[in-house]
């Protein structure tokens, strides 16, 4: 009779050897195709909020919506059919790297702790705006603001260099809508990133969509319906306001040096 002959340790461990190598070679590939499927699922996001605004701004003379007083970032609450404000029901408000709003006991609307967060307004707001939450925020400069006597926005950039309705000119490289940790931006050109890549929000407006969920890049919505990834560098050359200074500082044009960056955004590409 032939004697049956098994693996040896030796063997064994070269076998697992291999299967542990294929498996270092495979991972990253699998974590990118599943982060590109995610990134798919967040552009069809954005591309339902262009039809939203396509739709309002239609009705509307093509002008796009106007700011509440003093609150100006709840402007998707005021606009948007009932059915769309809770982000459970709906999750076109959530990005699927950015998923878990954060809430406090005292029931207080806060901005993300981090990247994969999402900001949240609960039991409590004074507005009633409650169990609202998203990864998204509006380019505040688009907002109509609801005092006539208001003259500037959020940072002192005046009224009058605000966008006002959908298709002016330049409005292709206008962003009205993008990944955020907060549901209101305000960028200057002189805001630098975030020192820390998972650094919770902050009075920083660039810093609120300055986020790496997407492998340096962020899903951004303009002003002419159209959306794609934007790199983290590029927001710093998007025309956020009419007067926006799309060769500042922080832009190859503007001299902005490789060290002049926090570390984590360095390997990203120059605009």
């Amino acid at each position: 009779m032939t004697k049956r002959r098994g693996f040896t340790l030796i063997e064994l461990l070269v076998v697992i050897a291999i299967i542990a190598l294929l498996m270092s070679i495979l991972m990253p590939a699998l974590r990118k195709v599943r982060e590109q499927g995610k990134q798919v699922k967040c552009l069809g996001n954005i591309k339902q909020w262009n039809l939203q605004a396509a739709m309002f701004t239609e009705s509307n003379n093509g002008r796009f919506w106007s700011s509440e007083s003093g609150t100006p970032g709840y402007w998707f609450l005021r606009y948007m059919d009932d059915n769309l404000r809770d982000w459970k029901l709906n999750q076109t408000w959530m990005c699927p790297s950015g998923q878990k709003p954060v809430q406090t006991p005292s029931g207080q609307m806060i901005a993300s702790f981090n990247i994969y967060n999402a900001w949240g307004i609960f039991t409590g707001d004074r507005l009633g705006l409650n169990g609202v939450a998203g990864s998204y925020g509006i380019n505040g400069y688009c907002l109509i603001p609801a005092s006539a006597i208001t003259t500037t926005y959020e940072g002192g950039v005046p009224v009058a260099n605000g966008w006002k309705t959908a298709g002016e000119p330049g409005s292709s490289n206008a962003p009205w809508w993008t990944e955020a940790l907060r549901f209101d931006l305000w960028p200057l050109e002189t805001q630098a990133p975030a020192a820390s890549e998972f650094a919770a929000w902050s009075g920083n407006n660039m810093g609120r969509c300055c986020i790496n969920r997407h492998q340096g890049t962020v899903s951004t919505g303009f002003m002419d319906w159209s959306a794609r990834k934007v790199g983290l560098k590029e927001l710093y050359t998007l025309k956020w306001h009419k007067k926006f200074n799309t060769r500042g500082p922080w832009t190859k044009a503007g001299g902005v040096q490789a060290e002049n960056w926090p570390q984590w955004i360095r390997p990203f590409k120059e605009y």
